[in-house]
């Protein structure tokens, strides 16, 4: 039972890992131990601050190998939500901010953007692809921003977001990539190669890191074009005639305390997921998926919805049962069978959404279509 019994998962059958997954033991026990320390170190003493220094600079070093940038283009947040309203309500500039699909979209990665005003959106087909020529004509010279998903939360489709990174830096657009659900299930998030200016994820999705935990990534050369939505003692100082300065990043976006805890876990989970390495992450969640997929595909009544090619999806498995409700199905699997699915929307449609990571196995998809059946 490779990596299975790394996890603490209670015996059920976990397919939510697109939300939150579980932790492998040995990121809790950081968690415990960190705690520990820090008390008995002094939360507020020099061997305190010297464990937070030591802590920021691992996981900023993991991360920036993960996917690509210099780690002082890396702020600790608790979320992808945080990441998001850090660029539409710190970025100037014009006044057409472009998404895909709006209502298809995933929430954190749409509401912050129609607050900000101004949002055109790309036309999609069923899986949620919109087409490079409606980028190309609606992202004029002087749009204030393209917000794209690396990967959807509802259907599994990898959006072509290097294509569209090509696209905007010829015309000198801001670009934002919301990769929560390509990071740590896919070797395929690379800063330069997507050449984005923002990008954010979070810690406890396909990381298996600790909730409340985050990331924003922000481009060296691009942090200037973002007014910083909160201040402190951390994040500015005061200068001659009491101007308030910004320093430098990353302490520019990072006001106040952080979730050293949390960033402990996930110090430990981003060690795990990357001696298991991220090719075979992403091939292993990937033979799960197509393993369900099959199963599924046998069992009456059941429609399947994502890219039919294999390439352009994540692990996530997005279907619907003739004549039932999707949450009468999450509910039923959970309470009676253990077996923990979610329900989901592709616009106005409710699906049902499996996602397996690397520590379910071939077995736990045989069970979930034979009791689905």
């Amino acid at each position: 039972m490779e990596y299975r019994d790394d996890f603490a998962h209670g015996g059920l059958t976990y397919l939510n890992n697109a939300s939150t997954s579980p932790m492998p033991h040995a990121s809790i026990r950081a968690v415990s131990e960190f705690l520990s320390e820090y008390s008995c170190s002094g939360p507020d003493s020099e061997k305190s601050a010297d464990m937070i220094e030591k802590l920021f600079g691992s996981v900023r070093s993991k991360i920036s190998s993960m996917i690509n940038c210099r780690p002082a283009e890396l702020v600790m947040t608790q979320s992808v939500t945080d990441g998001v309203n850090a660029v539409a309500s710190g970025l100037g500039g014009g006044s057409r901010t472009i998404v895909r699909g709006m209502e298809h979209e995933h929430h954190a990665n749409l509401y912050p953007w129609v607050r900000a005003g101004q949002l055109h959106s790309l036309p999609i087909d069923g899986d949620g692809f919109f087409e490079m020529a409606d980028l190309e004509r609606e992202a004029v010279p002087g749009t204030r921003l393209v917000a794209l998903s690396h990967a959807l939360y509802n259907t599994g489709a990898i959006l072509p977001v290097e294509g569209a990174g090509r696209l905007l830096r010829g015309r000198g657009v801001p670009y934002f990539v919301d990769s929560a659900q390509t990071t740590g299930s896919t070797d395929l998030v690379d800063v330069e190669k997507i050449g984005c200016d923002f990008m954010a994820f979070n810690g406890s999705k396909w990381l298996c890191g600790p909730m409340g935990t985050g990331v924003f990534y922000c481009r060296a050369s691009s942090a200037r074009l973002l007014e910083p939505v909160s201040v402190g003692g951390d994040s500015a100082e005061l200068g001659p005639g009491c101007q308030l300065r910004h320093k430098e990043m990353p302490d520019r976006f990072q006001a106040g305390f952080r979730n050293y805890a949390g960033l402990a876990g996930l110090d430990a989970s981003l060690g795990y997921i990357m001696r298991v390495g991220l090719g075979r992450v992403r091939a292993r969640v990937s033979s799960l998926a197509d393993a369900l997929r099959q199963e599924l595909s046998s069992v009456p009544g059941v429609s399947l919805l994502g890219p039919p090619d294999p390439a352009l999806r994540t692990s996530i498995v997005p279907f619907t049962v003739e004549g039932r409700e999707p949450q009468d199905i999450v509910s039923e699997m959970q309470r009676r069978h253990g077996i923990v699915l979610a329900v989901r929307e592709t616009g106005e449609r409710k699906v049902v959404r499996a996602s397996p990571h690397i520590f379910n196995t071939e077995e736990e998809m045989a069970r979930t279509a034979r009791l689905l059946r």
